[in-house]
């Protein structure tokens, strides 16, 4: 008897390694690529394909790891390497090409081989994430299989903006390490390549900063949280808490390990290190950084707050700098975010050494003094070879030319930073806001910050819209933000996130494609890919 078990389970396992999955059909592919060409016949992948790479690039690891990690689930184990400059049958090759970008691919897939060009590694890993979209859905999350088939076509493709984004808010509700590299790896499936990490706020500053140990021992940790909204709007004995502690931070070591990690995927990290607003967690950290000098405690509600950092002690400055000091060791990102946003001035007004700051500047106005302290602090990050990127209140107090405008207040601010020479991010509210509801039945829906935007509308954005053919070369690209005071977990911010991310990555990717219609069957076919690997999602576009 124990014989006869033994000897079904291993036909049960030789049934389900003996199986060849077929090709699914049509081939489709989010974000759409430039050029789509469906062949006949399929190409079939097994454990015993082999991977040649013709490229000495040291970053060539990064897509063959990220092929093993795509097919290794499917098959048991990743897929032998070799080097070589001659391309084989029966073999995956990847070949290096000066006709291509560096970001851009070309894929062939025939019977006898699978062949990826590309103008370096970034390129050829956009590729796999090509490829990932054409194997079988039914692939994933089965058990090992002996084959998949791949649909014979030929893509050639290359991204439309330099820079595809995506916000993540830590300081509002605190995501694991673990958690950001998952949603690390979502932008890497939508061929996104910054994430743009907004490490402090009023409700928690989330980044260990060596010389300043504070900030993560007192400023990481609020004492409770608002339970739902703030049903009188003024913060008043109406409201309810949780009377719970919520906290956490990252170490340098975790920062770096992050920042490893998105390199691997050819993402970009720009940390955000809010100056000058949006400050109490520094401020009950470090009384001194205020204007009153006086004992806080880290925001327990949401919403701007007045207490922002004192511009007229120098020894702000000194502290800001301190931080960024650390900040620029840890992220190698060109530009680093300061925020500028929501910064009131009422404490400025009342403060005798902001008034003599705007005295000794020549200043008529204390908005002008976040001018004063936003071009202080660029010179600082000029100084150590990095850029200065802040949302677009940074225009209202006065802005060199060289700081980068993220406009979130609609995109008349990026409209009027494009049109006076800096560079543009556009991450408007009307189509970029993930926090925002995605259905107007919201009864039955997690509770969101407001506001409504569906699929359709973050398809429709146009980043180009009001700028002549000059200006459009300001624009950088698009970023969709994920504000959390209404997130407290992962599985909602995947649920905020999904599908609409699609969505934006095929804005960032084909700017000049707006065929809805045809993207929302597309769009579907990848939610099997997000069932496969655990994502969760919204089903609203879908429902008929």
């Amino acid at each position: 008897m124990g014989k006869l078990r033994i000897l079904l389970v291993l036909g049960v396992l030789c049934c389900g390694c003996g199986r060849v999955v077929p090709a699914d059909d049509p081939v489709s592919v989010v974000p759409a690529p430039v050029s789509v060409t469906p062949a006949e016949g399929v190409f079939r992948l097994s454990a015993s394909t082999r991977v040649i790479v013709g490229s000495t690039d040291g970053r060539m690891s990064f897509v063959t790891d990220a092929l093993n990690g795509l097919l290794g689930p499917v098959f048991g184990k990743g897929l032998v390497c070799l080097p070589s400059a001659l391309v084989q049958d029966g073999a995956v090759n990847f070949i290096e090409t000066d006709s291509i970008p560096s970001d851009g691919y070309s894929l062939t897939i025939t019977a006898d081989r699978v062949e990826v060009r590309s103008g370096g590694p970034e390129g050829a890993f956009y590729a796999v994430q090509t490829l990932r979209q054409l194997m079988p859905a039914a692939a994933f999350g089965t058990g090992r299989v002996k084959a998949v088939e791949l649909p014979a076509v030929v893509i050639a493709d290359r991204p439309g903006m330099g820079y595809r984004g995506m916000m993540l808010d830590v300081a509002r509700h605190f995501f694991t390490v673990e958690e950001v590299k998952r949603t690390l790896d979502l932008l890497a499936m939508h061929k996104m390549n910054v994430f743009h990490w907004h490490l402090t706020d009023d409700q928690g500053w989330r980044i260990e900063i060596a010389k300043y140990p504070e900030l993560t021992r007192i400023g990481s940790v609020r004492s409770r949280t608002l339970i739902g909204k703030d049903p009188g709007g003024e913060y008043d004995e109406t409201c309810r808490y949780d009377e719970t502690p919520h906290g956490g931070f990252y170490t340098q070591a975790e920062i770096r390990d992050v920042v490893e990690y998105a390199a691997r995927r050819f993402i970009t990290v720009i940390p955000e290190i809010e100056f000058p607003g949006h400050a109490v967690a520094a401020l009950a950290s470090y009384p001194w950084l205020g204007c009153t000098g006086e004992q806080y405690e880290v925001r327990q509600t949401w919403d701007i707050d007045d207490r922002v950092f004192c511009v007229g002690r120098d020894s702000t400055f000194r502290f800001i700098e301190d931080v960024l000091e650390e900040v620029v060791a840890l992220f190698p990102s060109t530009y680093i975010h300061i925020g500028g946003d929501e910064c009131p001035t009422k404490m400025w007004e009342q403060c005798p050494r902001c008034r003599a700051r705007m005295h000794a500047e020549g200043l008529t106005r204390p908005r002008q003094l976040q001018g004063y302290a936003t071009t202080r602090i660029e010179r600082f990050l000029n100084a150590h070879g990095r850029k200065l990127i802040g949302w677009d209140e940074i225009l209202d107090g006065g802005v060199s030319r060289t700081a980068v405008v993220m406009s979130w207040r609609g995109t008349e601010g990026g409209i009027r930073a494009a049109r006076q020479g800096n560079e543009v991010v556009m991450a408007p509210t009307t189509h970029c806001y993930f926090d925002y509801y995605q259905t107007a039945d919201t009864a039955g829906e997690p509770l969101a910050w407001g506001g409504y935007l569906p699929l359709a509308k973050v398809y429709a954005l146009n980043p180009y819209e009001g700028l002549d053919s000059v200006q459009r070369a300001s624009v950088l690209g698009v970023q969709a933000n994920l504000w959390t005071e209404y997130i407290p977990d992962f599985a909602q911010a995947q649920y905020m996130l999904l599908p609409r991310l699609g969505a934006l990555a095929e804005v960032g990717w084909s700017p000049d494609r707006k065929d809805y219609a045809e993207f929302l069957p597309r769009l579907k076919r990848l939610t099997r890919f997000y069932d496969a690997w655990g994502y969760v999602y919204a089903p609203h576009p879908f429902a008929d």
